[in-house]
Parts: C-alpha cells; structure tokens; sequence
C-alpha cells in the first residue's frame, strides 16, 4: 500500500467489467480524469472474460488492466481487483457508471483514517440517458439508498473502504450462495462486515452517473429479478421485513397495498358490486401517504408531470413486477430448501485473516 507524503491514502478505483464495450469508454474516461486531479490514485480494471472489444477500449486508458481467463462473475472480478490494487483505500465502481469528479475526494474524506468503516455512495438523480424509466429508476435508488446515514447495506456501484479491512474480510462471496448473485453480493458483504464490528455509512457527495438503458420491459425484468433474489436472500437471513436501502419499508408496503387494491378491485368486478371499493380508497390514501417522500422526489427533480407518471407506474406494474419477483424468491426458496434440502452457506474465498488481525 502507498500513502502520499502529505499522509493522504492513496484510493484504487476498482471496476469489473464484462461485455461493458457499450458504456466502458465513458466509465473509464470519467474514471481517470477523476484519478489524475484526486491525489495518489490509480484504476484498477479488471475483465471478467469479455468477448466484445472491452479489452481493447481498457487498453486505451492508462489503467491496471486485470484480465480473467474466462467468467467468473462479478465478485471474483472485483476480489481479484482488489488484489491487483496498490492503493490503501479501495473504491469499487461499476462498468456502466461514471464516476462524478467529487467521488474520489469525498470518499477519502469519509473514511479518513478509519480501518472499521464502510462507505457508500450512490447513482445521481439524473442518469446518463433521459428516457422516464431510466430517471424513475435513477431517482427511485438515489432516494432510498441516502434516506439513512447509517446504511443497512452499502451499494458496490459506489463503495469504499480500507484495503486491509476487505483482505481480512475475505471480500465478496464466490461461487454459488443461496440468494447471493448479482444484485445482492455487496448486501452480504455490508452484513458480514457489520457483524464483524464495522460501521456502514453514506457519503452524499459519492456518486456515480448510471447507464440504465431501461425501456418498460426492461424496467420490469430489473425489478422482477432483484425482488427473486432480495427475497431469497432475505428468507435465509431473516430479516425478510427490514427496512433495506432500496428493498425498503415503503416499497414493501406499496406493494401490499398494490396487491389489495388489485384484488378489491377483483372482488368488485366479479361481484358486480361497488362495496369492496369503499376500502379501496382509504387504502390507496395510505399508499401515497407511505410513499410520499418518494414522490415529492420525483416532483422536485423533475416536474408535477413526471411525478404522477411515476406514482402510477410504481403503484401498479412496478409494484406488480415486485411482488411477482418476491413471489418467485419465495417459491425457490421453499423448493430448494425446504423440498431439495439445497443450501451452501455464504463463505468469502479461502486464504484470507480474521478481521481481528
């Protein structure tokens, strides 16, 4: 590890990367202006066995290229970024983000001198491209995920910590882990790491411009996946009702309200009767009452247009997708482990120190 004479810890910006060709070049032009003007800094890229020319583009940039042999998914990719790494403070990144000029500043700030504190930081409001589901999502996870100075869990799209602190953790989970893949590998790092005696915290000025490229379908798609493997996740740990960055309290009670509204709505229909709406609207009430934050965040970000768009789509298909995706968690969890008796323990990869040392 180096650390500047001025006494000023040194950062290693880590990306993963696999088949990020489309959004690379932005992610690492951002990257390494952010590097050259934020005191001893280096990035750190590593491929995870791209087959579309994302090796060439990184080859471009003066970065510490990493290349896997093959996939081994994103957690190995970032564990043998860290390895690669040289700097005392490490700040995972991801492909298709660009980090903002502040990020780097802002996270040595944060963690100071610390060896026990997790940071993180999160997407701005205003994503790289402009379409509604793109700046739904991007204002939807910037909103939750700085809702708590004290996280319960730290996103890796934008996460910084001590170096040594990430060895002796073991790093993010390898291999197959019942609820831990994409989406949710950085939960259970935050979790272990905070059970180990750390502190987990947000820093406002850490932030990353995603790239979503969503359209309805794949709005959807994103929020049915992450819900599957939130609730997988969630069931194993049991801690299926906490309040959780963007799997948090308020979405959770959208969706049961959602799925009352639907089924009264049902009940109406089939009934021929109008009584079961009388219950509706006391119940939508609460739902825009719960959720109300989330919508004075669309509208001061974008417009009273916007936001109405966005409540309506978030209380309806979105909620819908989500609770589809919870559904599917549910079921896999009880076919695997209840039925098939399917289950690994989540473990870091071998060779690594107590967090004690």
């Amino acid at each position: 590890m180096t650390t500047a004479m001025g006494g000023e810890r040194s950062v290693s910006i880590v990306i993963p990367n696999r088949n990020g060709a489309a959004t690379l070049e932005a992610c690492l032009a951002a990257a390494c202006a952010c590097a050259a003007r934020s005191g001893p800094c280096e990035v750190v890229v590593v491929d995870d066995g791209s087959t579309d020319g994302s090796v060439e583009i990184a080859r471009r940039f003066p970065v510490n290229l990493v290349r896997l042999p093959a996939r081994a998914g994103v957690s190995r990719a970032r564990n043998a970024g860290a390895r690669a790494a040289s700097g005392d403070l490490l700040l995972f990144v991801d492909a298709d983000c660009v980090i903002q000029p502040a990020t780097v500043a802002a996270a040595r700030e944060a963690l100071g001198a610390r060896t026990d504190l997790v940071v993180g930081g999160t997407y701005t409001p205003r994503p790289a491209d402009r379409d509604f589901f793109s700046l739904f999502q991007s204002i939807f996870i910037h909103h939750f995920e700085t809702k708590r100075e004290a996280p319960d869990y730290v996103a890796a799209h934008a996460m910084a910590l001590d170096a040594g602190l990430f060895a002796r953790s073991g790093g993010f989970t390898e291999g197959p882990c019942l609820g831990v893949s994409a989406g949710v590998e950085d939960v259970e790092l935050s979790h272990r790491l905070r059970a180990a005696g750390c502190r987990l915290a947000m820093s406002p000025g850490m932030q990353v411009r995603h790239v979503f490229r969503f359209s309805l379908r794949r709005s959807l798609g994103n929020a049915f996946r992450k819900a599957r493997v939130w609730t997988m996740y969630s069931i194993a740990h049991r801690d299926l009702a906490a309040d959780s960055g963007t799997a948090s309290l308020e979405l959770k009670a959208g969706v049961l309200c959602s799925a009352l509204l639907a089924l009264l709505l049902a009940a109406s229909a089939l009934l021929g009767s109008a009584w079961p709406l009388a219950a509706a609207l006391p119940l939508l009430a609460l739902d825009l009452h719960l959720n109300r934050r989330l919508i004075a965040a669309w509208h001061e970000e974008v417009g009273l247009r916007f936001s109405i768009l966005a409540t309506l789509h978030y209380a309806t298909l979105y909620a819908a997708a989500v609770g589809a995706g919870a559904l599917a968690g549910a079921a896999s969890w009880a076919w695997n482990v209840r039925s098939l008796g399917r289950f690994q323990p989540c473990s870091p990869r071998s060779g690594t120190s107590p967090l004690s040392s």
